[in-house]
């Protein structure tokens, strides 16, 4: 069985990457930029390749945020938002190596495309990368 999570952490740690994304977006080109999505990649690989328990969001929601709600009445499969983390990670590799070759274009793209997705799941509930997982595993299972 997979181990179950509450699913308002990686809300949570959407918010905080939407807002950290935004900055990133607005800041294009800059160090600011270069330094904030560094940050932001090596959060989404320890999210992916790690796992959740090891992403610094998820690790301030378990101890400062989650303590102070109800029991969620749910809990969901730790696998597909690991998985959205590893696409997270792969837009910040890609906005990353964009940003410090020059290719601004592609690098406010890239970071776009994670930013709508994190956007999503911060503001609708709504897990691209979770949705894309469960997708996959219906058309490979």
């Amino acid at each position: 069985m997979s181990k179950q999570i509450d699913p308002r952490g990686p809300r949570f740690g959407a918010a905080i990457t939407t807002v950290v994304l935004a900055v990133i977006l607005l800041t294009i080109p800059s160090s600011v930029s270069i330094l904030l999505l560094g940050i932001q990649t090596v959060v989404f690989a320890l999210g992916a390749f790690v796992g959740l328990q090891a992403q610094p969001y998820g690790i301030a929601y378990r101890k400062f945020v989650g303590p102070r709600l109800a029991k969620p009445t749910s809990l969901e499969a730790v696998e597909p938002p690991r998985f959205a983390q590893l696409v997270g990670f792969l837009f910040a590799v890609v906005g990353l190596a964009a940003l410090l070759s020059g290719a601004d274009l592609a690098a406010t793209i890239s970071v776009g495309f994670a930013l709508a997705a994190a956007f999503l799941n911060a503001a609708f509930n709504f897990c691209l990368g979770c949705e894309m997982y469960l997708i996959g595993k219906r058309i490979f299972s």
